[in-house]
């Protein structure tokens, strides 16, 4: 078994398994680095270096078998964060290449492609109810801010839905548990790595003097369009899970 590390990234990623071709692995894993621990000192390490020449050959080649819907299903298992996500990758890539004319990702009675349908289905899930749940904060120097704590990494996701909708003003959306962002500033849409964590008693002190009216009055529009009569709290769960609750605004 040869064990190829990687620096987490998706293009790190490809460029593992162009050389898991490269090198004819027959028996081979992909790691990423900061999870590898070594219990085996005889077992054959291979450390990938990120080539932006080799990922790019790898995409090109999955492109011309599985088209671009089928790598943005592969991203998506990538961003899903699932324990065995390279496992999956390398397992489609390489039915891919033996089977080229054929579309592998619907070849459901195969386990690992079973898995990936799945993957998929909850990755989805997840981006459509953070463009959903996100609210957004005024704050003092007029951008608009929102967190969010989504199961998996959806923020590749969900840029260009809220770059194409909201054009007119400044915005970010971070996410806590990952600790980075998306930042729009009327030109560019891009992505933020700050360095520390969000702080969020000084995050709320820098609030706009306007934002603690304006949650006020989106409560008490909740609280008046209620119908008590008609609550189903079941189904309300159903369609709003408790854990984004504490994150939107009606629910504070």
């Amino acid at each position: 078994m040869v064990t190829l590390l990687y620096d987490g990234s998706f293009d790190g990623l490809l460029t593992a398994v162009f050389e898991v071709f490269e090198y004819r692995y027959k028996d081979a894993e992909i790691i990423r680095k900061e999870k590898f621990q070594q219990e085996n000192m005889f077992a054959e390490i291979h450390e990938v270096i990120t080539q932006n020449e080799k990922s790019e050959r790898v995409l090109n080649k999955l492109e011309q078998n599985i088209g671009k819907s089928g790598i943005h299903q592969l991203l998506k298992v990538f961003l899903s964060e699932d324990s065995e996500l390279e496992k999956l990758i390398l397992s489609a890539i390489r039915q891919s290449v033996q089977h080229p004319d054929e579309n592998i990702l619907q070849n459901y009675a195969d386990h690992d492609i079973l898995k990936i349908s799945k993957i998929c289905k909850s990755v989805d899930r997840e981006r459509h109810r953070m463009t959903a749940f996100v609210r957004f904060e005024k704050m003092q120097d007029g951008v608009f801010f929102a967190k969010i704590d989504p199961d998996f990494n959806v923020i590749p996701l969900i840029r260009k839905h809220f770059k194409d909708r909201y054009q007119d003003q400044k915005w970010m959306i971070y996410d806590l548990r990952r600790n980075y962002g998306i930042l729009y500033d009327l030109e560019n849409c891009g992505f933020f790595y700050p360095e520390e964590r969000l702080n969020l008693h000084h995050y709320q002190e820098k609030h706009h003097d306007e934002e603690q009216n304006y949650q006020k009055l989106w409560q008490r529009y909740f609280v008046k369009t209620n119908i008590v009569e008609r609550k189903n709290l079941k189904l309300h769960i159903q369609h709003v899970p408790k854990r984004y609750w504490k994150y939107l605004t009606e629910k504070s």
